[in-house]
């Protein structure tokens, strides 16, 4: 499948108005508070009734999962709009309200964040000590507060999880051979890396449910849904968006993506083993790994272009394989990049055995390789398609 560029100039794509702006807009708009209706009705925001609560039961409970994701979904979208349309919308307001939506969108998303990561890390643990029984999470991808601490020693208290693969990452069945006297370490020092990673994450993302229910009912995010509610009906556009062309603008966006791209290591990419990318696992330093901030950066701006492509297109946008499969490499990336630094994290816990610090090393550098292979499934959907291209 070629690349397809959006160009301006070319007078037979026809040119698409403020009006598909605006359009588009209202439309998220109303996504977003449909989905704030849906959470209040679920209980999800802590101040529906117990009688509410109590008749949603488990079902209300993942409606209102579904509801803070489709919140997410129309923020992030509404946020992207501004940012690449924003010279056809009024300044003042729209960077006012850019932020406030970041805001609100990366408060609600650590939750799930939490959750998913522990998840992958207990998952990667089973697979590479090849043990029977895998430590559960209770309550996994529920409401958080369920007992995490498990004993000092082996195992977590908790139903058993089966295996399964991890939703961000795997994408066929485990090649590691099964576990052998050599891997005696790791099984050994699994569980309680599993337990202690349990531990750290549940707090975590426990924290991160009640600081999603404080800003749900703070002041902060009234003001920003009084504002989506007026941008239901009325999109502040400039009177230059009348007579504008909106691809100019979504091809600048593409235009960023590409450049980004193009100064990605895609060459270090293609490598089986880069060992750079271990080299300040396990430094003292806590910042993020210095190689993963660029491939943040693009996966980003592949969000920008898909985003405007929507405003162009509507409803009758076509989906696009290649964008598809590259933003899911890019996430597989940002979720095993992120899983490593919580292993590293964990790994420097004082005072824990030797056999649980080894684990975490390992369980570290597993990440990062799996980092190395999103990079290198991104290098090869991008440059397969740029041969493809015309």
């Amino acid at each position: 499948m070629a690349q397809q560029h959006l160009d301006p100039t070319d007078p037979t794509a026809g040119a698409v108005s403020g009006d598909a702006l605006a359009g588009y807009l209202r439309a998220q708009a109303t996504e977003f508070l449909r989905a704030l209706r849906l959470h209040r009705e679920t209980g999800g925001d802590g101040g529906a009734p117990t009688r509410t609560k109590a008749r949603a039961g488990e079902n209300g409970s993942q409606e209102s999962v579904d509801a803070a994701r489709a919140l997410r979904r129309s923020a992030r979208r509404i946020s992207a709009s501004l940012h690449t349309f924003r010279p056809l919308l009024d300044a003042d307001w729209s960077e006012a309200i850019r932020p406030e939506l970041a805001w609100l969108s990366g408060t609600l998303a650590m939750e799930h964040a939490y959750a998913a990561r522990l998840e992958r890390l207990l998952l990667a643990l089973h697979r590479l000590s090849g043990a029977a029984v895998l430590p559960a999470q209770p309550g996994a991808l529920g409401m958080p507060g369920a007992a995490a601490d498990g004993p000092a020693g082996g195992h977590v208290a908790g139903a058993t999880a089966a295996p399964q693969k991890a939703a961000a990452g795997d994408t066929g069945p485990p090649t590691h051979p099964a576990a052998g006297p050599e891997r005696g370490n790791l099984t050994v020092g699994a569980a309680k890396a599993g337990a202690l990673l349990e531990r750290q994450l549940t707090l975590a993302r426990t924290r991160a449910h009640s600081t999603a229910l404080q800003a749900l009912g703070s002041s902060r995010f009234h003001a920003v849904a009084d504002s989506i509610a007026v941008l239901a009906s009325e999109v502040p556009l400039t009177p230059a968006a009348a007579t504008a062309d909106l691809r100019a603008l979504a091809g600048a966006a593409e235009e960023r993506l590409t450049d980004a791209v193009a100064a990605l290591p895609l060459v270090t990419a293609g490598s089986p083993y880069n060992a750079e990318a271990l080299i300040h696992g396990l430094s003292p330093d806590p910042a993020p790994h210095p190689q993963d901030a660029p491939w943040h950066q693009v996966r980003l701006l592949l969000r920008l272009h898909r985003y405007a492509r929507e405003v162009l297109h509507g409803d009758s946008a076509q989906v696009d394989v290649r964008l598809l499969t590259a933003g899911q490499s890019l996430n597989r990336h940002r979720d095993a990049s992120e899983a490593a630094a919580a292993a590293a994290q964990a790994a420097r816990t004082p005072r824990i055995a030797p056999a649980t610090a080894y684990a975490l090393g390992v369980l570290h550098a597993d990440q990062r390789h799996e980092v190395e292979a999103a990079r290198f499934a991104f290098q090869q959907c991008w440059q397969m398609q740029t041969v493809g291209t015309p």
